[in-house]
């Protein structure tokens, strides 16, 4: 598979490495390493897909471009538009030729998501009450000084992106609906704190911040039968699962713990899905359009304050 990385920052550099000598070429208009200053300026001939790791806002024209070439795509999140019908023509595309349109969610491959995916969906918990996920890095002053990322509501489609796909991917089958409970300005022009909720078949409370000066993950699954929780993630590690199985009518539970001590997998694990759905066909678009729903919700809310 012959790829090429458009926009060489922070991601484009993680994607440059990961596909090694899969990658033929550059694209960045700002960065003197780049091979070409934009996407038209690559044969077509050259290249089978693409990894998009531009600002939100340069990400349509160059999906466009792509699809519309008959090229597949890997694309960072958060894939959004504030146009209604962008990601409906973009799936559109895809799908009318027959190409890959992927937006990253490389958390989906972290070991003790997916153990966390495998024991709700299994039934060993029970009925679900309530799940509460916490996302924070320390990245404020970072961001403020960005040349475009402390805008809009900053932290909530940075990390809540994040957060809203992990519980579609937990939860597939179950109604979600959230609502802002705060978003705070603690050092930034735009949010670098917030809270939003969903109360629907389940409780779900999600808390993103970039104040959070040791980078940190937890999830906490409460259950009819027990419970489950994440603590912390690869890269941050050790990574911990505990599996927590409820005494009747009270008492201390007997308890599972898996521990992991390793480097990041997520981003070589998720390249090589992509290039399976490259030769197999496949979109995660329609997760974009719920995720972009919520999110869009949740920042009109955020305007509201």
């Amino acid at each position: 598979m012959r790829i090429i990385v458009v926009g060489l920052g922070v991601q484009g550099l993680k994607r440059k490495g990961i596909a090694g000598d899969d990658c033929i070429a550059i694209v960045d208009p700002y960065n003197e390493d780049a091979d070409y200053t934009t996407v038209e300026e690559v044969p077509l001939s050259d290249f089978d897909a693409a990894l998009v790791c531009t600002p939100d806002s340069a990400k349509y024209e160059v999906l466009k471009y792509l699809l519309s070439n008959k090229k597949h795509v890997l694309v960072e999140k958060p894939l959004m538009d504030h146009r209604p019908l962008v990601l409906e023509e973009l799936k559109t595309l895809a799908e009318l030729n027959q190409v890959c349109c992927y937006t990253a969610y490389n958390h989906r491959f972290e070991p003790h998501f997916t153990r966390m995916e495998d024991t709700i969906k299994s039934g060993v918990l029970g009925r679900i009450y309530s799940i509460r996920l916490f996302y924070g890095n320390g990245t404020a002053r970072l961001v403020r000084d960005s040349m475009w990322r402390d805008s809009g509501a900053g932290v909530l489609p940075d990390l809540g992106s994040h957060l809203l796909d992990t519980y579609l991917f937990w939860l597939t089958d179950c109604a979600l609906d959230f609502k802002l409970v705060s978003a705070n300005r603690f050092e930034n022009r735009a949010p670098d704190h917030c809270v939003f909720v969903s109360n629907e078949e389940v409780f779900l409370e999600a808390e993103v911040s970039l104040l959070s000066w040791r980078n940190h993950f937890t999830a906490d699954v409460f259950a009819e039968n027990g419970s489950a929780h994440i603590e912390s993630l690869c890269k941050w590690g050790p990574s911990t699962f505990t599996l927590r199985k409820r005494q009747f009518p009270s008492g201390r539970p007997d308890e599972e713990k898996v521990v992991l001590t390793q480097a990041d997998p997520t981003w070589q694990l998720e390249y090589d899905y992509f290039i399976k759905l490259c030769e197999s066909g496949g979109s995660n678009i329609s997760n974009d359009i719920w995720v972009q729903s919520q999110l869009n919700q949740l920042m009109n809310e955020v305007e509201e304050r």
